[in-house]
């Protein structure tokens, strides 16, 4: 299935600036002095708890690990880059199998996020365990779902070049997991390549929201809508504008016979009412506000759901 009904999110405790990622990860704004960055804290935390209520409302099941203030994991309110699960049926014996990805931290501070996380997963029923950390030593990463789009219906990963995406683990990845891949280039408007390939593009069952100007080469930006018409994917264009308001950073889920798309409220404004009122054909949009976890963390609504299959 390209949805699930259950995610795991990460309740912050000492969310803040992480100078470690903001190299390469425009989206980030630094706080300031430790009492705007206590301020931003408290902030994060509001919101977070109101975004898991938001969605337990809607039938989604969310299971929410509570940050510890040690070790140091300024980002760990961003749960989907350091794993990904996938259920797919054995052909031989028939059953259903539950498979766990860890994958390689661009950030030292981040890899310590794998720690915490391992005390939830552990407790899961995986049947399979793909494990891509050892790719650190060799300064390779691949940061989970957001270097990776998933068309899990197809067996399809689109992802975009950039220090957090390296080629070489993502082809370990597609052996790993049966999976094919699309590798591109993707850039803002100044030229910067873009950190995440999940702040420019989402793809849903239905929809793909993406920003295409961002694919400067035209053969690689033709392949690409050529890839998701072939796979029944309508799509909608945004602007830059809009990808800095994280338009990009979107995640379809379900409850039962419902479809959400999940963005936060900047994202959601940032959009046109046609846009929208494309989206709402196929889902019901859920669009919590994120201000501060933005504006710090640099991601967004997306990037704070880790879907448990």
């Amino acid at each position: 299935m390209q949805t699930t009904n259950k995610v795991l999110m990460v309740r912050p405790v000492r969310f803040a600036f992480n100078e470690e990622t903001a190299a390469n990860n425009a989206f980030q704004v630094k706080t300031g002095n430790e009492q705007q960055a206590q301020k931003i804290q408290q902030q994060a935390v509001t919101e977070f708890d109101n975004y898991v209520q938001l969605l337990r409302d809607n039938g989604i099941e969310v299971e929410v690990l509570q940050d510890t203030e040690e070790p140091f994991t300024p980002d760990s309110i961003f749960p989907n880059n350091c794993f990904s699960t996938h259920l797919e049926k054995n052909p031989l014996t028939e059953q259903d199998e539950r498979t766990l990805v860890l994958y390689p931290m661009f950030a030292p501070n981040r890899r310590k996020e794998r720690t915490k996380l391992l005390k939830v997963l552990g407790k899961m029923p995986f049947q399979k365990i793909i494990d891509l950390t050892g790719n650190e030593k060799e300064e390779k990463f691949l940061e989970g779902t957001g270097s990776l789009i998933l068309d899990r219906e197809h067996r399809l990963a689109f992802a975009c070049a950039s220090p957090r995406t390296n080629e070489d683990v993502l082809e370990k990845w597609a052996s790993k997991t049966n999976y094919d891949y699309f590798l591109f280039n993707a850039e803002d408007e100044n030229g910067t390549p873009i950190y995440h390939t999940n702040v420019m593009m989402h793809v849903g069952t239905r929809f793909a929201v993406v920003c295409l100007d961002s694919v400067t080469d035209i053969n690689e930006r033709e392949s690409l809508i050529e890839l998701l018409e072939e796979n029944d994917k309508e799509i909608v264009e945004i602007s830059f504008e809009q990808m800095h308001q994280f338009a990009g950073n979107m995640l379809e889920l379900h409850a039962g016979s419902r479809k959400f798309l999940i963005m936060s409220a900047t994202a959601k404004r940032s959009l046109t009412e046609e846009q929208i009122a494309l989206l709402e054909e196929d889902v019901t949009i859920l669009a919590p506000e994120l201000t501060a976890i933005e504006t710090a963390g640099g991601g967004s609504a997306r990037c704070m759901l880790a879907e448990l299959y």
